[in-house]
């Protein structure tokens, strides 16, 4: 199984296997980014691992693969994107639902969208492919990368040995604050512009 060999990646090589598994997960290939988080958090409390490491890192690979994601979309664009997309993950139908995403709630989809799969690999490739300025992109971009990473090293420390049965309670619970969130950003905006046109 898939998840259980990158586990055992983290196991060995531990940092490096943190690193690499978090830029090609970004990227698009399928590996458990939630579940490798939860489990370095769980290595952290068994002694294995140093908390500020395994957050510092995992960031730094977080970066990596959203900008090579970003330069993959604006110097090929979706052509390149249609043609090896499958490769990744990735097809037109969940393309054209991130830029719906993208469009409607701008810089928050960004920060958001770390926390929904599928929406985390695809932003940065349709960033880069609507050649938005990748500086005030990456910004938004290291800020849902941080509160991400952070988020689910933490939870690992927290439920220890448990770890494997809370990464799907956190996902419920993520999704539904997250659609709560955007609805209530939905009904700000709305109303923000009812009040200009009075």
């Amino acid at each position: 199984m898939l998840q259980e060999k990158i586990l055992c990646l983290i196991s060995i090589y531990g940092y490096i296997g943190i690193f690499l598994a978090l830029v090609f997960g970004i990227i698009g290939l399928p590996i458990p980014d939630e579940v490798l988080l939860t489990f370095a958090g769980f290595l952290v409390t068994q002694g294995k691992m140093n908390f500020f490491w395994v957050v510092g890192i995992a960031f730094i690979g977080s970066i990596i693969g959203v900008s090579v994601s970003y330069t993959i979309g604006y110097c090929f664009g979706w052509p390149f994107l249609k043609k090896y997309g499958k490769y990744l993950h990735i097809n037109e139908k969940s393309f054209y639902k991130t830029e719906k995403w993208f469009d409607q709630y701008g810089k928050y989809a960004i920060i958001i969208g770390y926390f929904i799969p599928g929406v985390r690999q695809l932003n940065a490739y349709y960033a880069g492919i609507t050649k938005r300025p990748y500086m005030r992109f990456a910004f938004y971009a290291n800020i849902g990368g941080l509160l991400w990473v952070t988020s689910f090293v933490t939870l690992g420390v927290f439920v220890g040995e448990r770890w494997q049965a809370w990464v799907e309670k956190f996902h419920t619970a993520a999704i539904a604050i997250l659609v709560l969130s955007c609805i209530g950003i939905g009904i700000y905006y709305f109303i923000e512009k009812k009040n200009k046109r009075k």
